[in-house]
């Protein structure tokens, strides 16, 4: 626990639990004694400042697909939000089509926080974390120091929470399963829609990615594809119509 519970002196007065004091940076005590607030009779606890949050908004700052023009460039805290969402859709095909069980709300959970380490590490291109098993096993080994990093900065009360969202080997395995998934498809429809605005430079991309896609023989991404994959190719006023 951060900080520590201050010695109190005992009396009449009925504690009513801890109320965090805004711009304090501390924990204080509400007593009451009949109808009326008082001051507690003991010291503030001292609560320590995260830098959590402010580190993880800055994965805004991140830019993906860096050794490739993009014609809309994407930072991780979109693509976090995108696989989130692809995640959701994923699941509940899963659900309502195929008639599966699975955790949609956890795993749009675990797909929020999928690449929070990047915050540090910055976003690895793909063609260089795979250029072979020595450097793949460095990365991941970064990945990990990454994630601890940021995990020493979540207030011990909630680490329990924060830990198997953010340290891969704590994550549920399963629902990664579909996380994955939805991270293979958002970079596949990015290639999709550059290709579509006429950036070439994502041609061999698209048809890897659409490949590695279908390659997962997942009844829920083979769905998404044929149903709405299509439509990100499209223009606005096609859509429109």
């Amino acid at each position: 626990m951060i900080g520590r519970w201050a010695d109190c002196q005992a009396g009449t007065f009925v504690l009513e639990g801890p109320c965090y004091s805004p711009g304090s940076g501390q924990c204080v005590f509400r007593w009451r004694r009949g109808d009326h607030a008082s001051s507690p009779p003991c010291r503030p606890l001292a609560v320590s400042r995260s830098h959590f949050y402010a580190y993880l908004y800055r994965l805004r700052l991140i830019q993906r697909w860096v050794l490739m023009r993009s014609t809309v460039p994407e930072n991780v805290a979109e693509h976090s939000f995108q696989v989130a969402l692809l995640t959701h859709a994923l699941c509940t095909i899963g659900r309502e089509v195929f008639g599966k069980d699975v955790d949609v709300g956890r795993a749009v959970i675990l797909a929020l926080f999928h690449d929070a380490e990047e915050v540090m590490t910055g976003d690895i291109p793909s063609p260089v974390k795979h250029h072979d098993p020595n450097m793949l096993r460095s990365v991941r080994e970064i990945e990990s120091l990454a994630s601890e990093e940021l995990l020493r900065m979540v207030p011990e009360q909630l680490a329990r929470a924060y830990r198997p969202l953010i340290s891969g080997a704590e994550r549920d395995i399963e629902l990664m399963r579909w996380v994955k998934a939805a991270d293979a498809l958002d970079a596949y429809l990015k290639c999709a829609i550059e290709y579509a605005a006429g950036n070439r430079e994502f041609a061999v991309a698209e048809r890897q990615l659409e490949a590695k896609a279908r390659a997962m023989d997942m009844s829920e991404v083979a769905y998404f594809l044929d149903q709405f994959a299509p439509s990100f190719r499209k223009t606005l006023d096609e859509i429109a119509e």
